[in-house]
């Protein structure tokens, strides 16, 4: 389907089609191209997508996938009631996981913390206080509603006894959050940046190097450490501590974190956003094998919820990070 799109609207004749995560791609010469499905994505937003690639592009990272016009000199290919971009980049062939990859993430933060542009439709800066206690706030009412109910099933029960905990771990991480707002002055290195939705080692691909615009939100830089960060301790919480603490030195080895920083990314590691997620999931499925794998996880988390508290009552010993120097709030009850 994709060599055909690319020969008749494009005049491409490309070959080896091969899919990169769960898009369709295919290349010519050193030349690899991705269709990507845009049809609830608004213009404006494509728009501002296309200027930060352009961006990272010029400044020298040429990994990043860039926006591919038609013959029509269109960004978007229209098929049907269905909306196509075209990505477009020089191919890549390495792992990333056999890189170091806080030192690649650094150097991209690095590129898109000289953006001159006003960046507004991806921009999360700020929006993340309101953006928690909406979370913690919907989730506390369907809790609320289930007290008077009897549990249907073990996810249910599960859910009815631990969110009281959960949602006290997210109002210290809210708390957290706005004390370091209210207490410490970002610096330079606290301008917003080109982050992630949610970056985690896969994030730019197993066997080539693809970044994905569709990926990207504006941010502070510790949205992505505090993800990757997440998703690799939960990977597996008994052998952790290495990969993070090389995957930090390797970060700073470039740009050194601030304490105000530090203080975000501890913020953002404290909200159980894996917890959050768990249950909302299983609400909004209607899959028996999908809620049968929630609920297992569910018990994991609540099985190694005081392995979890360790783990962030450990952080700032484990990345090193300068807590007398920077004078870092601990909290008391971990």
């Amino acid at each position: 389907m994709l060599q055909k799109l690319l020969k008749k609207y494009y005049g491409i004749e490309a070959i080896e089609v091969m899919p990169i995560g769960h898009y369709h791609s295919c290349k010519k010469d050193n030349q690899r191209y991705i269709l990507i499905p845009v049809t609830h994505v608004k213009e404006e937003e494509l728009a501002e997508l296309e200027q930060i690639a352009n961006h990272l592009q010029k400044n020298g990272d040429r990994t990043v996938n860039t926006f591919l016009y038609t013959k029509e000199n269109s960004r978007i290919l229209t098929l049907e009631s269905e909306k196509y971009c075209v990505l477009t980049s020089q191919q890549q062939i390495h792992s990333p996981r056999s890189g170091r990859l806080g030192r690649k993430l650094a150097k991209f933060h690095y590129r898109g913390r000289s953006i001159s542009f006003s960046v507004q439709k991806t921009s999360r800066i700020g929006q993340w206080k309101n953006l928690w206690e909406k979370r913690i706030d919907q989730m506390e009412k369907v809790w609320s509603n289930m007290l008077y109910q009897h549990p249907e099933n073990e996810f249910d029960r599960m859910f009815r006894e631990s969110f009281p905990y959960y949602m006290a771990i997210g109002e210290n991480a809210i708390q957290y959050l706005v004390d370091t707002e209210l207490d410490d002055d970002p610096k330079v290195i606290d301008n917003g940046t080109v982050c992630h939705h949610r970056f985690t080692i896969q994030t730019w691909g197993e066997e080539f190097s693809f970044r994905n615009p569709f990926d990207w939100v504006f941010d502070h830089s510790s949205r992505d450490l505090a993800e990757w960060t997440r998703e690799r301790y939960f990977h597996n919480y008994r052998t952790y501590q290495h990969d993070i603490q090389s995957f930090f030195r390797d970060y700073q080895s470039i740009e050194p974190l601030s304490s105000f920083a530090w203080r975000l990314l501890y913020a953002r590691l404290l909200f159980p956003l894996h917890y959050l997620e768990c249950i909302e999931d299983y609400y909004s499925t209607t899959s028996e094998q999908q809620q049968r794998q929630l609920t297992e996880r569910l018990e994991n988390y609540l099985q190694h919820s005081r392995d979890h508290e360790k783990f962030l009552k450990d952080f700032y010993h484990l990345t090193e990070a300068p807590i007398r120097g920077y004078q870092l709030p601990v909290i008391d009850w971990l």
